[in-house]
This record gives structure tokens, C-alpha cells and sequence, in this order.
């Protein structure tokens, strides 16, 4: 893998200054290489794989020990047939290795409440973070012990682009929805090291601070794109913004989120048991 100075450097697209340091067990540099995975061998992961994948997951911290949330393995052809219509721009849902669902589940602790005669009163935005957080931090730990035993994986967020169809194929009650799915399998292609935001853009100290971010927003756009240059024709709604002489980080996601998404969300939770109050 490298040492972690080059590791962190590649990360970063630059020179962080960050001096890695040791490694015995191989564990900082593992997390240092970890990239997104969507091509897979038609090699199936098997059950006792997933279980202990699972396991892993399970292992994440959670608010309380709550375990607000469920994971869905979807094996079954006809569910992943109904369910590829509602995640249309994941071309091989259908026929992806290994494919989850991590879902924040306030419905399992609703019923133990029940099962002992004591109301559940907090069905509110508190209860739906805490849930939310509980299943991403479950799903991040699924991601980094099936890479560590030599799977790849790429997290699914399409799933949200359409609650309700998914939520039908998927049988998912009131009180639980999906935060994102996870596709895995035995790696065909390596993938690549996305470089991310510099720790002066993301870490403060003591009290926030973004006077500078447009400098270093500058100076990231210009890092990324001289590793991987955006062809033209993946740029963003070209149709609304035209094609950008400089198509940098910060002109991608200005226009991504220069149109509303998932504008149904809410309407859905609502819908589906959660009050958010």
C-alpha cells in the first residue's frame, strides 16, 4: 500500500505535511486507501462472509445502545428486478454480488416498548438522527471490514431517490426508511483514491473559522483537476449552466445542488411513521 505519508499525500492530492508515523498492524493504511468499488468477478460473497461482515457492523458505536437500525441482505432475483426501476442510474443492480440495505429503524424500539407496557415517547427529530447516525455508523463499518477482507463496495445512496417504491419492493414498515444501500464483491477493477477537502477547510479549532474557504476552495478545485480533469461531457446540467472552460470540485457541486433533490423526503417520513417533531 505504501507508507502513510505518501498515502495521506495521495489523499490529499499534495504535500499535507503530515508525517504518518507507525503502522504495525497495517490498519491506518488500510483506511488511507480506502475508493469506492462498482465493478465486481462474478464471484458470489457468501453468507458466512456477510454474516461476519455484519458482525463488524454491529460493532460500531451506537446512541445508548439503542441500535436504532436494521440491514436488509437482498439475494432474492425478484426483488432486485422490482426493486432496479427505482435506481435506475445503478445499471447492474440486478446482478451486483452482494447487495444491502442499511435502514433507520425507530419501529423495533417502538415494539419493545409495547412488549413491556411502557409508552414510547419520543417519536421525534431527535430519535430520527440518532437512528440516522446509528445506521451510517453501522454502514461505514460494514464498508471498512469488507474492504479489509478484500471485497470492494460502493454505498448506494439512489436508493432515496424514490422512498415510496422502495419501501413497497422492500416491505419496509412504518417507522423505518432507507439511508443508503451498500453494493460489494470481489474487486475487477482497483478503483481510485478520491482526493478529499484539506484539514484547514474541515477541522477547526476551539471556534469555527471559514474566512479563508474560498482561497482554499481555489486551490482544491485546482488539485483534483490536475489528477482527474472532468471531461465535458460529465459535466453537471450543462443544459442549465452551459460547459465550464474550468470545471473544478466546487462548480460540480454548486450546480448539483443548485436544484432540489429528493424534494419527497420529508413527505415520506411523515407518511411513514415518523413525526418529526
Amino acid at each position: 500500500m505504501g507508507d502513510l505519508k505518501d498515502l495521506i499525500d495521495r489523499r490529499y492530492g499534495t504535500d499535507a505535511g503530515i508525517d504518518g508515523g507507525g503502522d504495525e498492524n497495517g490498519v491506518l493504511a488500510h483506511l488511507l486507501s480506502r475508493r469506492s468499488i462498482r465493478a465486481y468477478k462474478d464471484e458470489p460473497v457468501s453468507d458466512e462472509m456477510l454474516k461476519m461482515l455484519i458482525a463488524c457492523a454491529q460493532s460500531a458505536p451506537c446512541k445508548s445502545n439503542l441500535q436504532q437500525y436494521s440491514i436488509l441482505i437482498v439475494k432474492d432475483p425478484a426483488v432486485r428486478k422490482a426493486l432496479a426501476p427505482w435506481c435506475p442510474r445503478t445499471k447492474d443492480l440486478e446482478t451486483v454480488p452482494g447487495l444491502l440495505v442499511f435502514c433507520a429503524d425507530m419501529r423495533r424500539n417502538q415494539r419493545i416498548g409495547d412488549f413491556r407496557g411502557k409508552p414510547h415517547v419520543n417519536n421525534n427529530m431527535d430519535t430520527f438522527l440518532n437512528a440516522t447516525v446509528d445506521a451510517s455508523l453501522a454502514m461505514g463499518f460494514f464498508v471498512v471490514a469488507a474492504e479489509a477482507a478484500g471485497l470492494g463496495c460502493a454505498p448506494l445512496s439512489s436508493l432515496r431517490d424514490h422512498m415510496y417504491g422502495v419501501a413497497d419492493v422492500l416491505g419496509l414498515p412504518d417507522g423505518v426508511f432507507p439511508i443508503a444501500g451498500v453494493m460489494c464483491g470481489w474487486p475487477e477493477l482497483e478503483g481510485y483514491v478520491n482526493q478529499r477537502l484539506p484539514q484547514s477547510v474541515v477541522v477547526h479549532t476551539d471556534r469555527y473559522d471559514d474566512s479563508d474557504l474560498e482561497a482554499s476552495i481555489d486551490t482544491y478545485d485546482q488539485t483534483r483537476h490536475g489528477i482527474f480533469p472532468v471531461p465535458d461531457a460529465r459535466q453537471s446540467k450543462p443544459d442549465l449552466y452551459g460547459i465550464a472552460e474550468f470545471y473544478g470540485w466546487s462548480e460540480h457541486i454548486s450546480r448539483q445542488l443548485s436544484v432540489p433533490e429528493r424534494p419527497e423526503f420529508r413527505a415520506f417520513l411523515k407518511s411513514h411513521g415518523f413525526d418529526l417533531a
